[in-house]
């Protein structure tokens, strides 16, 4: 495996990754270069690291890290696939990594080292949609979208790369890709990586409900007008500016054999109705510990407004799974991977909800610890969670960019 020195390090920070990127730059001076393409909202440079490209005539690829803050994965990916590429013969091939899309979400979300579901979420953090760089163009108006957004459709823009890949990471569960278009072949080698590196293949995943399956793990934007849910959100990401190719790759940090299930269900719609009972009420609990808790310094009112935003949301995502719209046939696999969404929105609220309460010493805090605590531990025995190295999440992602890459070449020769 080539990222064998990951396996016991911490994911790195934004920082470290600038530094580590520096290095790199100097090593191959002729080939790899580091520059700032913006600044987020809280003045942190937004860095792109590129290898080779914009000669005339080559392609462009853009991987992005970092665009949701509690996914840093991404960030050790990019410099990995960078070192990997720089040290290779030129094939013609620029590849430009933007190292974090959102430094100051990632500075918020303080584990780099979680040991455990529990030390994951004692420092999470998750800002609300409008405030994440590549769902931003979904929820807010053109003139009111943040810097990070307008500087990464700005690379898209100067770049048009031909592919672009976002690297994303789930706490708990399996891998799967999502594509804007088909990469036909990329299934193989997917599947391929993720049975050689003991990760499951998340065949059901809820992030691309009723969105058609190539491969296991492998699932494609519909048509407008036959999108499943959020998907016309989706459309309005950066993931679909300017039409490139874009594949999204997920990862767990702790591996669920048992959400690769192709078996049928055998009462999804019951199910659904009992997880949308269950988010509703733990949902209930948390907005009630809400009441009082005050933002007394910039680092809380993010992360209130996250608390909030998050507990806005689960009211339109019960609704879909208990009414007349939930779906009456689904996979094993498909209601496990709900019954996961649910279980990390009360719990990621809760998480969120703790850390400002127990830096003001609320009364709330210890009734939050208690929650956070117990959702943890029954997240992790239901699921029977199995931790991820970070160098193996590391490797799979590797793998499937550079298939994701190669399908293209391959389909476009």
């Amino acid at each position: 495996m080539g990222v064998s020195l990951l396996h016991d390090m911490p994911y790195p920070r934004p920082h470290e990754l600038a530094l580590a990127a520096r290095v790199l730059a100097d090593e191959y001076p002729a080939r790899v270069r580091l520059r700032q393409a913006g600044e987020s909202r809280g003045g942190r440079p937004l860095w792109v690291l590129s290898v080779g490209g914009r000669g005339g005539g080559g392609w462009e690829v853009l991987v992005v890290a970092g665009a949701h803050a509690n996914e840093p994965v991404g960030g050790a990916t990019v410099l990995e696939l960078a070192r990997r590429v720089a040290a290779a013969p030129d094939g013609g091939t620029g590849w430009h990594f933007l190292l974090c899309a959102d430094p100051d979400g990632a500075e918020l979300h303080r584990t780099p080292r979680p040991s455990s579901l529990l030390d994951y979420h004692r420092h999470f953090y998750r800002p609300p949609g409008p405030e994440q760089p590549e769902w931003a163009p979904s929820l807010l108006p053109t003139g009111a979208l943040p810097p990070e957004t307008l500087a990464l459709t700005g690379l898209i823009d100067e770049l048009r790369p031909v592919l672009q890949v976002s690297l994303h990471g789930t706490d708990l569960g399996g891998s799967w890709v999502q594509l804007t278009r088909d990469l036909p072949g990329l299934a193989e080698p997917f599947g391929k990586s993720a049975a050689e590196l003991r990760i499951p293949v998340e065949t059901g995943a809820s992030d691309a409900s009723g969105w058609p399956s190539p491969g296991p793990g492998i699932f494609v934007m519909p048509e407008a007008g036959v999108m499943g849910s959020h998907s016309e959100d989706t459309r309005l990401s950066t993931w679909c500016h300017r039409a490139t190719t874009t594949a999204i790759v997920e990862v767990p940090m702790w591996a669920s054999d048992l959400v690769d299930d192709p078996a049928p269900h055998p009462d999804p719609a019951g199910a659904l109705r009992a997880l949308a009972g269950r988010l509703a009420g733990e949902a209930a609990r948390v907005a009630e510990l809400r009441e009082g808790v005050g933002a007394a310094d910039p680092d809380a009112a993010a992360l209130l407004r996250a608390v909030d935003w998050t507990l806005r949301l689960i009211p339109e995502v019960t609704a879909g799974w208990a009414g007349p719209g939930a779906p009456s046939g689904a996979t094993t696999a498909a209601v496990g991977s709900v019954d996961a969404f649910g279980r990390r929105l009360s719990l990621r609220a809760a998480a969120m909800l703790l850390r400002v309460a127990r830096a003001q010493g609320h009364p709330a805090a210890p009734h939050l610890d208690r929650l956070v605590t117990g959702w943890c531990g029954e997240f992790s025995a239901r699921f029977r969670a199995r931790r991820v190295p970070v160098a193996t999440q590391v490797e799979h992602q590797c793998r499937t960019v550079l298939a994701a890459h190669r399908c293209l070449q391959t389909g476009q020769a």
